[in-house]
Formats: C-alpha cells, structure tokens, sequence
C-alpha cells in the first residue's frame, strides 16, 4: 500500500521543504513588489535546467543574485504563481535582491538524471559535469542574462539545498561572493542516512525521495511512501524483523535503496560524494550554520567549517544556534526543541543581525574580511546565551579525560572492573518515550532520558552534583574498552545534563514530565562496532575478548551548571532510530537473516575514557 501524493506533499512540505522558509509579515505580498520569471538555463552538456527568478519591480538600481539550487522543487510552478516568502529570510527579501531557485539535474522540471550526492570531479574536461559545474554555469548565465544584477552572487541553502551551497564553493565562478552552507550533509556515510556505519532506520521511509528517479521534467511528485498501517514505528520495524524484509516495500526502481544495500561500507562509492575532502583553497566568504541540536546534519557543518578553515584564507565563520534543523529559518517568538526552552525571538535575531549583515556586507558592500561578525558564534545551551570566539574550538579549551568507573561513577581516575548487561534484539533500547516516529526526528534530540537510565540494558555513569559551571566547548571523544560474547555489536554514548530537584517547568514541558532531576540529552552519537578500526574494511569482535572501541560525538557547546549532574549513558540498541545489528557478524547486514540476531552480554570496562572538551574559566 502507498499513502496518497496530496498528503505525501503535505509531509514533504513539513518535513523537507518547510524549513526552509522564514515567516513573513502577512501583509507583504510578493507579486507587488517582485516579477517572476521561469527560464531554463542550458547546461555544457545540453542539459536543461528549470530555473525561477524573482526580480524586484523597482528596477532604478542593480540588485545582487541570491540563488538556492533544490532538489525539493522550486514549485510552485508557473509565471502567475507566487512562493509566500522568498529569500533567507524576510529582511533580505523586504530590501531588495533578485532571488533565484533552481530544480537541479534531474529533479522536478529539470533534465536530466538525478544523482544522489553526485560526486565531485576535480578536473572535468569536454562535457564532464558535477554539481559544481552546474552551478558555474548557472551563475554565468545570469549574471550575463538577468537585468538590473550587480555581478555579485550569494547562495544559501539548508539540508541538501545546503550541501549544494557548500558544493558551489568547488571550482566557484569568480561572481560568486558569499555562500551559506546551512546544515549541509558533509558525507553521506556520517549524515543523515549513516552515522559513523549505522544505518539511520528513522530515514528508511523516506527513501523513496531520493531513489526513484523520473525520466521526463514534472511538477508532480513521481515517488510514493509505503503505508506501514501504523504510527506505532517501534513496534512496526520489530515486526518487520531484518532490513531484508523491508525489500517488499521497494524494488529495484528505488536506486537509492539498492545503493544502500550494495555499499554497507565505506567504500568508493561513498568516499568519492563526500563534500569534506574536496575543499581546499575557497575563495568566496563563508558563514556555516547549523542547529546544536539537529538530528540530522550535524557532520556537516562542523566539518565543512574546519576544511575551510584549514585549507583556505578567505573569510570563514561558524554559527551554531539552539535549533533543530532548519529552526534558523522560521520565526517563532518562544525557541525551544521539545521540552526545553531556550529564549525568545533567537531566530529573529539572528536572521537580523547575522544573516542579513553577512549577504549585504558581501554583495552589497565593502565585500572584504572588515566585517564584524565572531569567527564563532555559538549557543551556550546550558547558560542560553551567546557567545563569540576567536576561534572554534576556543583557544582556551583544554581536553579533560573522564572515567566510566564503577558504583555509576564518572571519575577523573580510571578503576579495575568492568559492568555488563544483556542486550537483547526482541527488546531493543527506544530512542524516545514518544511513539511517532517521524521522517526528520527533532524533539529527542533534547529528550529526557531517564527512561533509558532506568532500564537494565542502559549503563549510567555521572558527577556528584556540580559545585562549580562546567562548560564544554567542543567535540567529544568516547573511548570505550568493551568485549562481548558475540562477533558484533553497536555502541552508543550519550552525554546528559541532570537537572536538579527543583528545576522548573518550562510552557514546552510536555505535562506527563516534570524538569525537576530531568535528564536533558546534550549529545549522541553512535558506532557500528565493526568500524572501530576502519570504516572501509569492517572487522567481527572476538568473543569476550577486551576490545578499544572509539568514537568521535560532534561538539557541543553546553554548560552544566552548578546544581546540576553530568552523566554519561551508554547502550547498545536505539531503536528504531538505529536499525538492529544482530550482534553475530555478517557481510552485510542489509542481507541478515533471523536466526543471525541473538541476545548477547556486553561489558563496559571501568578504564573507558570520555574525552571533554572544556572551556577553562
């Protein structure tokens, strides 16, 4: 069974495209001030790509492009059919600039084929392309054709229009100035559908997006999602058993699917689309965004931003706010990711104060490094405050080891021992209280945990209540000594703010929990176990063999305040956020059978380190 396209857009607009639109005043209508235009732009290999632009009526001065390549559609479709809101943000759009959006190759009403995460090509010749090209030559052509343009051109982005924006900064046309990869995938075996080898089951739904490729332009969705009969996905994906049942739901014209099945490791295929390796010397200006608290593309920025860093000298900074994924673009007073709230009108703010600044600045301005923005500014989640860095990490970070000792202790000093529990595929640890289970996962992303710290397959480790704020400022190394008796198995940290007693609720607090001794998720992260050494060449454990298992967890940027507890948890399932590993070493796990998932006893060793980065008062 598949769900209907008039609801599937429904949630293709909640989901994906959504977030990628600021709210703007309702009295601001965009054909009484903007012109639209539908063209399409020949690419070098005879490609057509479907184009919108968006001119402003007043043409007594010249306008920079701001431009956002999607594979999610430019809709709606049609020179009399106005978008609500264009642009970043409203500021941008109620100013006065030309906005473009472009369907790219192979995607809605444009030509050609569509290729997931198309790989880059360092050195095309003839009609060689990659997303780089395309954007090239996109950026040709209008500054040539489009009237009242003056030569200057930004391109922003979230998600995967993100990872186009950061793929513009490769081979980048000499008109384009400024560029804000927001949320952008990295590499698509650490974002979105993998983290660190784990297969994101929570994405498995969606894949029809990206897998079912169209032959012809259209502007109607050509994919269809499986009705799974129930929004009850724990129990759905329990039932379902190995990821080789799920093959039912999709065939061979889903190629995404196929390609996940055929490369469960980092291998070619996956190494030659990641983004990250390829960006050396960038030329335009560059501000990363991102949410601390985005499920989703995590990697991404943080990762971009440091290859810039590292291999150019252009002007490069980094924002990262207490957002969910693509919380930046939208305006809501009170910010908050599920029950936590953080403060008002911080979207607001810094679509004001930072995005507008950073595009008019770079194509309105003086367009040199003069402009005042922090290298770093980042969200302290803890304090709810802002803060700006000279560098990222900051200079004054220093790295501090933690242990996983025993009586649930989290030491500054290691200790002989070890703890275990049984971890058990017919119950696996859930990712959330919450049933639903959506396309884009937000809300767990702050979730209380003390439903898993309850549970016997949860290990728990933390402070004595905190005399003093701690402030991380930076990434997180887990460095696990593990062993279990059978050949595989998942590792999961997870680092958690323990409120005190008498912590108060919050408006979000949903009304079944109580903040007081809340344990707030900070940070997570994942490791398919067979890639503790390599993630090209994956390796069974020896049975109860004591074995080094580490992990990078993407940075934060959180204080724990006096009062409070730093804990950390570690498990082994998280589901069906993760999919099940059977925990007996196969090939593939894509191809699994039933009788190769089996309970198993895993142990934690009491010399295990979790690696702090803390920012030293």
């Amino acid at each position: 069974m598949i769900i209907s396209k008039k609801p599937f857009l429904l949630i293709l607009f909640l989901f994906v495209v959504a977030p990628v639109f600021a709210q703007t005043e309702a009295d601001y209508e965009i054909r009484e001030h903007y012109d639209k235009k539908e063209v399409v732009i020949p690419m070098r290999d005879g490609i057509n790509l479907h184009t919108t632009i968006y001119s402003p009526k007043d043409t007594s001065r010249d306008y920079p492009i701001l431009m956002s390549r999607t594979p999610y559609s430019s809709r709606p479709y049609g020179e009399d059919k106005f978008r609500s809101r264009i642009g970043p943000n409203e500021y941008l759009m109620k100013q006065g600039n030309i906005f473009v959006y472009q369907d790219v190759r192979g995607r809605w009403m444009s030509e050609g084929v569509y290729d997931n995460m198309r790989a880059y090509i360092p050195e095309k010749s003839g009609q060689e392309i990659d997303e780089a090209s395309d954007t090239y030559d996109t950026v040709e052509w209008l500054v040539k054709n489009v009237e009242s343009n003056n030569g200057r051109v930004g391109i922003w982005g979230i998600s995967y229009p993100g990872f186009y924006s950061a793929y513009s900064l490769l081979d980048s046309h000499p008109a384009l100035k400024a560029v804000s990869p927001q949320a952008p995938i990295g590499d698509f075996f650490f974002d979105d559908f993998h983290h660190n080898g784990a297969y994101l089951l929570s994405y498995w739904r969606i894949t029809p997006l990206f897998g079912i490729e169209k032959d012809q332009p259209t502007d109607e969705p050509w994919y269809e999602f499986p009705d799974l009969g129930t929004k009850d996905q724990y129990q759905f994906f329990l039932d379902a058993g190995p990821l080789s049942n799920l093959d039912k739901y999709y065939g061979e014209d889903n190629v995404f699917w196929q390609q996940l099945k055929e490369h469960p490791n980092y291998d070619e295929f996956w190494q030659k689309r990641g983004i990250v390796q390829h960006l050396g010397d960038t030329k335009p200006a560059v501000m990363v965004v991102g949410g601390l608290f985005d499920a989703e593309d995590l990697y991404g920025p943080f990762n971009i931003y440091e290859a810039i860093e590292e291999n150019s000298d252009n002007f490069n900074i980094l924002v990262m706010g207490p957002w969910s994924h693509g919380d930046w673009a939208r305006s809501r007073e009170r910010q908050a990711v599920g029950n936590v709230y953080f403060g008002d009108n911080i979207s607001r703010d810094y679509q004001i104060e930072v995005e507008t600044v950073f595009f008019n600045h770079f194509l309105k301005g003086e367009a040199d490094k003069s402009l005042t923005l922090p290298e770093a500014y980042m969200f302290d989640t803890g304090l709810k405050t802002w803060k700006s860095y000279e560098a990222w990490p900051p200079k004054e970070a220093v790295k501090k080891s933690m242990f996983l000792t025993g009586n649930q202790e989290l030491a500054a000093q290691p200790t002989s021992g070890a703890e275990e529990f049984v971890s058990d595929p017919k119950k696996p640890v859930p990712y959330s209280e919450d049933i639903k289970l959506v396309f884009t996962p937000r809300k767990y992303m702050t979730d209380d945990q003390r439903f898993a710290a309850r549970r016997p397959d949860v290990l728990i480790y933390e402070t004595e209540v905190l005399e003093e704020d701690v402030t991380l400022a930076g990434e997180v190394l887990a460095k696990l000594q593990v062993a279990t008796t059978g050949t595989a198995a998942d590792w999961v940290v997870k680092v958690v703010d323990v409120f005190p007693p008498d912590a108060e609720d919050y408006e979000e607090t949903h009304d079944y929990l109580k903040m007081g001794n809340y344990h707030m998720m900070v940070r997570s992260e994942v490791i398919r176990g067979r890639f503790r050494n390599s993630f090209s060449e994956p390796e069974p454990f020896v049975p109860n063999q004591k074995t080094a298992v580490n992990f990078q967890l993407q940075d934060v940027h959180h204080t724990f305040k006096k009062g409070h507890k730093l804990q950390i948890q570690v498990q082994s399932t998280w589901f069906p956020l993760i999919d099940l590993n059977p925990q007996t070493y196969v090939e593939n796990i894509f191809e699994a059978k039933e009788e190769d998932f089996q309970k198993q006893t895993h142990k934690v060793f009491h010399d295990s380190e979790i690696i702090l980065t803390v920012l030293e008062n």
